[in-house]
């Protein structure tokens, strides 16, 4: 209120109300809840405040800073480091005391030029400072399938070897997050296999100036310790996804993760029950090898048409409590509507 000369009042502007973004309920499962939206408006709404501190495991694979844009929303640059940066502060709230984050990213290039850019690095030290979170270990997530790139470098000018594998960033609030390598082993090697039944091997010091005992490498377990090298190769072109996405002319997400690459983390890191989520869902990969592993789950994403086609994931299950077109678009107390922030 501004009071003038002669009592008159003029009535002070008020400031213009921004337009609430809201995050609507794309389907549920018996398990898990689809949500459609950005995840900036979702990490804002109440519906994130009411998963802070339940969540044990943060699997996602961020829109790569690609040189080029892409259907699925990509930023570049200095823009993308930023942005995922401001993010981490609130992605860890939703963590247990002894939960993890695991983010993939892939490599990029300097534009026009044969140099490989280090906004990948740069954005993930950035990550790890805003949000105040440890480097538990990193991954290489090899593709032996991979098609040539980048094309200009490495099938024209032949000056550069074909790049073939993504990082993956595990990464925690703490020192000590929950993990158990033994859900994860890998069959013995031959080798191995011929060392166990026949017990001899060369015991002794090495010159590394390890010393191996006689009896070190003579215990049976269930399988082998992996390395953090991971091959897994991404060359389904005929799985069920792909072909509802034919059925129902919908446009399948261009960049979807081998389900091999989050199944290894969901084991290694959670257990039976734990919640998983994956803030840039795209097909929701992520969701359906955590039901698959009974673990609840939640996922965002904002481009409708994906969250559409990631229903496919979920239609082999025979379970009525799985039917989405009974649980499509309901929230947790039975009313159909939306989450605004």
């Amino acid at each position: 209120m501004v009071k003038l000369a002669g009592a008159l009042t003029l009535e002070a502007p008020k400031a213009p109300q921004r337009k609430r973004k809201s995050v609507v309920i794309g389907y549920k499962t018996a398990r898990g809840t689809m949500f459609q939206g950005t995840i900036e408006a979702f990490l804002q709404s109440p519906r994130a405040a009411a998963y802070a501190g339940k969540v044990q495991l943060i699997f996602t694979s961020p829109p790569f800073p690609l040189n080029r844009s892409k259907a699925y929303g990509n930023k570049q640059g200095e823009e993308f480091s930023k942005w995922l940066a401001d993010l981490a502060p609130d992605l860890k709230k939703l963590l247990t005391p002894t939960g993890s984050i695991v983010m993939e990213m892939g490599n990029a290039w300097e534009p026009g030029r044969p140099v490989m850019s280090v906004l990948s690095l740069e954005s993930l030290l950035q990550f790890l400072k805003k949000g105040d979170l440890q480097l538990a270990q990193q991954f290489i997530c090899y593709n032996p399938a991979r098609l040539p790139s980048p094309a200009q470098w490495v099938n024209v000018k032949r000056i550069r070897l074909k790049d073939a594998y993504t990082h993956v960033w595990w990464m925690a609030a703490t020192d000590h997050p929950y993990a158990d390598n033994r859900k994860v082993l890998t069959p013995y090697s031959k080798s191995m296999l011929h060392l166990l039944e026949t017990g001899k091997y060369n015991s002794g010091k090495r010159p590394s100036e390890h010393h191996i005992g006689k009896t070190s490498f003579l215990t049976k377990n269930d399988g082998a310790i992996p390395a953090n090298v991971l091959t897994i190769t991404n060359t389904g072109t005929s799985d069920v996804y792909q072909k509802y996405c034919r059925e129902h002319g919908i446009k399948p997400h261009p960049a979807r993760m081998p389900i091999a690459l989050p199944e290894f983390f969901v084991k290694l890191l959670t257990k039976d029950g734990d919640l998983v989520m994956d803030p840039f869902a795209g097909s929701n990969t992520t969701g359906a090898i955590a039901q698959q592993l009974k673990r609840k789950w939640i996922a965002v994403e904002a481009e409708k048409g994906y969250v559409e086609s990631s229903r496919s994931r979920f239609m082999r299950r025979k379970a009525k409590s799985d039917d989405l077109k009974r649980t499509a678009k309901r929230s947790p107390d039975g009313r159909r509507g939306s989450i605004h922030t």
